[in-house]
């Protein structure tokens, strides 16, 4: 990148498109002992993810792109608050050459380590931070997107010399610095330059588009509910924007590959049906947009807060001519409300995201009569022990993409639904996410809810035996299912 784009990057982070919140001044507690924020949140799972010492209030992340080279130029702001007295503290990073650094715009000393999950940015202020202080910290950098990393990439590369990022759980930090945790939300505004051909897609509205006098162009995005940094959803591809609303007026956009609008439009257009279907059951969708990016350079499905992505290789009709993909689409747009607005607050708790959009995604091919809820349940029960045994019960997996977290937590899920009653599983379902809405949660969360909406003291230690036992309890109502040896 030339000296100018750096410039420009420069000075875009520093001027946000949306106003950040207001803080309070800091809580001066009596004496002043500032050290080290921790290098890790401890999570069960990733104990080196995220770091200690802050909480991140709002990233503005400026980003400009060059297709098939895949270098970059970028820096990001964080504006923070201290939540210890703190004489440094860390970002999560991978893969980036730091240019410079600045905490309260004075110059900050740096250094790069290697971490457990990717590298180690440790900052150190000019001055020392007092608990509870709002602080904001630039951080001016560069790469390329296929340039090796510690640790996994989260990039993905499509035929069209382009990228978009599928960060989950813990590569966020291959994009950017930052504080790479679920337990960490905040919102968001991003300035990110495609050149002429290409456009640019991110988390939130779209709302302006500056244009250079190369062809290229600045495109700005707010995301202006909070968001943890494992839904980062940014691309710069050769697509096509496909505008609609759904049945109540929220805003529709989608990104398509370029030439293919008649192909995927009516794909796309399934989305208001979707979220109608869902907003019966869990209330108002919880963002201000939805739409789905489709992308060659993908092969999963992956729940983006507000722009989900999905590879080209989903949208074929099964056997009988059904569109069972619509199943995938509903899994995702489930997670909208279940693990994008309401997070886990650490990655064990992974099952209260995936137990919700396996199960109403199986719900819903069941009600376009192309599978039976209760033969897929039956299936993951007589293998769930066995999982149990090895990768750990939904509630305490040792790691995450197992049967365990996403069948075994909609098993959970369908136990509970046939133990209370339709009507009752129902009130529970359906308030959780308007009660949590924004925030992070655990299983325990989980459990006191249920027994509060139902008023069941009984459904603590039925809901314990079903998240963290190593057997499966009796499935309620069928006395014959067994499990496999």
């Amino acid at each position: 990148m030339t000296t100018s784009r750096r410039s420009f990057l420069t000075k875009a982070a520093v001027a946000a498109a949306v106003a950040v919140p207001v803080l309070g001044p800091p809580a001066h507690a009596a004496g002043f002992d500032p050290r080290p924020g921790a290098d890790g949140v401890g999570d069960p799972l990733y104990p080196t993810l995220g770091n200690g010492g802050y909480q991140v209030v709002h990233y503005d992340l400026t980003f400009d792109f060059t297709p098939v080279t895949y270098d970059f130029t970028a820096a990001v702001t964080l504006n923070a608050r201290a939540t210890q007295d703190l004489s440094s503290f860390n970002l999560d990073t991978d893969g980036h050459t730091i240019d410079a650094v600045t905490v309260n715009g004075r110059p900050a000393q740096v250094a790069l380590s290697v971490g457990k999950s990717g590298q180690e940015l440790t900052v150190t202020p000019g001055a020392p931070l007092h608990k509870g202080a709002p602080f904001t910290a630039t951080v001016t950098y560069h790469g390329n997107g296929k340039a090796p990393r510690a640790s996994l990439s989260g990039w993905k590369f499509g035929t069209d010399g382009g990228f978009a990022s599928a960060v989950q759980s813990s590569r966020a930090d291959t994009f950017m610095p930052c504080n790479d945790t679920p337990s960490d939300k905040s919102t968001w505004t991003f300035h990110i330059t495609a050149p002429e051909g290409y456009v640019a897609a991110a988390n939130g509205e779209l709302t302006g588009k500056d244009k250079r006098a190369d062809g290229s162009a600045v495109w700005h995005f707010a995301l202006r509910e909070r968001m943890p940094t494992e839904l980062l959803g940014i691309a710069v591809v050769k697509g096509t924007y496909l505008y609609g609303t759904s049945h109540t007026g929220l805003p529709l956009r989608h990104v398509v590959p370029q030439g293919q609008e008649d192909t995927y439009g009516p794909i796309v257009a399934r989305t208001p049906d979707h979220l109608a279907w869902l907003e019966a059951k869990f209330g108002k969708y919880p963002f201000s947009v939805y739409g789905l990016h489709i992308y060659d350079g993908y092969t999963d499905a992956l729940e983006n807060a507000t722009l989900t992505l999905m590879g080209t290789n989903w949208f074929k009709p099964n056997a009988d001519g059904d569109p069972t993909y619509e199943n995938t689409m509903v899994h995702e747009l489930t997670h909208q409300w279940f693990g994008d607005s309401v997070a886990p607050n650490d990655w064990q708790q992974a099952w209260l995201n995936e137990g919700p959009a396996v199960y109403y995604a199986a719900l819903y091919s069941e009600e376009r009569g192309w599978s039976l809820m209760a033969d897929k349940m039956k299936a993951t029960y007589a293998k769930l022990d066995a999982v149990r045994a090895s990768d750990g019960p939904p509630g305490l997996p040792k790691g995450l993409g197992g049967t365990n977290i996403y069948d075994g937590g909609a098993l959970v899920l369908y136990a509970l639904q046939l133990h209370v009653g339709q009507r009752k599983f129902d009130r529970i379902m359906g308030l959780w996410p308007r009660r949590f809405r924004d925030r992070t949660v655990t299983s325990e969360d989980f459990i006191g809810h249920a027994v509060a909406v139902t008023g069941d003291r009984s459904l603590d230690a039925f809901l314990r035996d079903w998240l963290f036992g190593a057997t499966n309890p009796p499935m309620p109502g069928h006395p014959d299912w067994t499990v496999v040896a």
